[in-house]
């Protein structure tokens, strides 16, 4: 339950809680990371009208901080590149602290929030180069 962490912090379920992941793995890329046999992480890719971004990432607790969020991270920048894409993009929720701590470390810029005035969802970006 990788966000579950985050459900009384924010006031609800992240989005990626409510998902339809039956729909999700029709209609995105997918990718699991899996460490002795058992589901570390996932990431949900896309190509959006904004560009190449990441959908959700997310870590199981018994695996956070073992690197498994950065390796997931590092295979979409590779695929954005392979697609011929200049950079990647994700959002989070602003009280996802820790979320954005890492992000920050590893190159995300923030480039706006939505809604516009609110503080609620953080947009950013990551240049590839």
């Amino acid at each position: 339950m990788a966000y579950g962490p985050y459900v009384e912090r924010i006031g609800g379920k992240p989005r990626p809680m409510t998902d339809d992941y039956d729909e999700v793995v029709r209609t995105k890329d997918v990718v699991v990371a899996e460490r002795d046999g058992e589901v570390a992480g996932l990431i949900v890719l896309e190509e959006t009208d904004q560009g190449f971004e990441v959908d959700n990432v997310a870590v199981a607790p018994e695996h956070r901080g073992s690197g498994v969020g950065r390796m997931l991270l590092e295979h979409a920048e590779a695929e954005a590149r392979r697609r011929g894409f200049d950079a990647v993009h994700l959002l989070t929720h602003e009280k996802m602290s820790e979320n954005l701590a890492m992000y920050d470390r590893i190159g995300y810029v923030e480039y706006g929030r939505y809604p516009p005035g609110e503080d609620y969802l953080v947009l950013l970006r990551k240049r590839l180069g």
